[in-house]
This record gives C-alpha cells, sequence and structure tokens, in this order.
C-alpha cells in the first residue's frame, strides 16, 4: 500500500506539475534564500494552504511535524495584509474516498472523466473534526477562506483550481481584484497541495514565494526532488521567513 503511494506522488508530480505552461514572472531565482524587501505590502498575499487536523498528526491523512509549523506560521501572518486560507472540504460521499469503492484500495488509481484521480482514505469531511482548521493556528487574520474539493465527482489539490483544470476555486480572480502580484505559500503538505498550489500561482502571473521554513513535505522517495525541480521550472522562489 505504502509502495503504490509513493509511485503515485512520484509519477502525479512528474507528469502534472512537469506539463504546465506558461508565463512566469519572477525576481529571485529558485534556488536562492533571500527574503523579498518590504514583504508584506498592499500588493502581497499570504496563502495558508490546508492547516487541518486530518493533514497534521493523529489525522487520517497526517504530515510528520505538520503541527510543528504553525506557531511559525502565525507570526508570519502578522506581516501581511491579506492573508488566505484553504481548507480541504469534501462530501462524506466523495468520489476519491476509499469507503465510495468496493474494490478499490487507499491510494490506488481510478480513471475519472478529467484523468486519473487517487482513492485516498475519507478526510476532510465537512463538518467533522478532522476538516476544522488545527486548534493552535490563528485563523483572525484570514481575509478569506478558501474551500475547495467540496463538489462530490471532482478532487482539488491547487488552491486556485479544481483537478478537472476547468474549475476555479476563485482565487486567482480575488487576487487579482485586490491588486495582488506577489503570493507567498505556506503550509501543507510541501510536495504536494503547496507544491500544486505554487505551480498554479506562478502560471497565472503572481510572484510567488514558498516559505520553506513554513511547510513541511509528505517526504516520499523522490517527492521533494520532483517539488524542488518544478519550482525551479516554474520560478517560484524558496524563502524563510
Amino acid at each position: 500500500m505504502l509502495l503504490n503511494r509513493r509511485n503515485f506522488i512520484k509519477t502525479t508530480l512528474a507528469t502534472s506539475i512537469f506539463s504546465y505552461t506558461g508565463n512566469i514572472v519572477s525576481s529571485v531565482n529558485a534556488n536562492e534564500n533571500k527574503l523579498p524587501l518590504n514583504t508584506g505590502m498592499e500588493n502581497d498575499a499570504l496563502l495558508v494552504i490546508d492547516i487541518q487536523n486530518d493533514f497534521c498528526p493523529g489525522g487520517s491523512l497526517g504530515v510528520k511535524d505538520g503541527d510543528k509549523i504553525i506557531k511559525n506560521i502565525n507570526s508570519i501572518q502578522e506581516k501581511f495584509n491579506n492573508v488566505f486560507l484553504t481548507q480541504d472540504w469534501h462530501p462524506k460521499n466523495h468520489s476519491s474516498f476509499v469507503t465510495e469503492y468496493k474494490d478499490k484500495e487507499v491510494f490506488s488509481s481510478i480513471k475519472m472523466p478529467y484523468g486519473n484521480q487517487t482513492i485516498w482514505p475519507a478526510h476532510c469531511v465537512q463538518g467533522t473534526k478532522g476538516a476544522e482548521f488545527h486548534k493552535d493556528l490563528n485563523t483572525l487574520k484570514a481575509n478569506t477562506i478558501i474551500r475547495k474539493g467540496f463538489r462530490r465527482e471532482i478532487d482539488s489539490y491547487s488552491a486556485f483550481w479544481e483537478n478537472d483544470r476547468v474549475t476555479a476555486t476563485g482565487l486567482e480572480g480575488t487576487l487579482k481584484a485586490l491588486g495582488v502580484n506577489r503570493v507567498f505559500i505556506c503550509g501543507l503538505a510541501l510536495d504536494f497541495c503547496v507544491a500544486y498550489s505554487a505551480v498554479d500561482s506562478s502560471i497565472a502571473g503572481f510572484d510567488t514565494f514558498v516559505i520553506m521554513n513554513a511547510t513541511k513535505p509528505v517526504d516520499l522517495p523522490g517527492s521533494i526532488d520532483s517539488t524542488l525541480e518544478s519550482f525551479n521550472k516554474f520560478n517560484i522562489n524558496k524563502v524563510n521567513m
């Protein structure tokens, strides 16, 4: 089962993230660790990805030490006026849940109209404790909460698009309406939802920064290397704050 999960993430990162195309605007090389000047200006936004109980230790898809970045994320929020939180928000009968199939195993894959879909343990079900933000996360600074994956038939990893790559979450339009041109991203997990969101942010034309000391990876064989390669390919900047 673990081997299936490893193969899935390595393949998904290689085929899905690396297949994107777009014009990227960036001022710092992805290999640098230099914090831009005047961070937190009105044209900056902080995107906090999926700090929810089910993605923290003890949750159904918990990331190791995922709760240990929350204190820093709270501190970073104080630097920004535009703070966005994302929240996985699935119906209990979501089409990606193993509980919907009699003949499928967790981390196996099925064909959906939009392509391959991984079968997950039930997680972040609407109205459950697992879907709630972690108790230590400061949610008071957030201007907007983007809920994703609430359509039964479509999963969603990116904060910008559902997995069908047609259904938008509305985040891109909101950021552009606010005049945002730089997006800073942190949260869970580095090599999955953070990576997808960062690539989509760059494709949308935002100067994109991943805050490396405010994220944690799943860290399966090859997953971090694939993520960092995608950051280099799409000129996504890595910073610490």
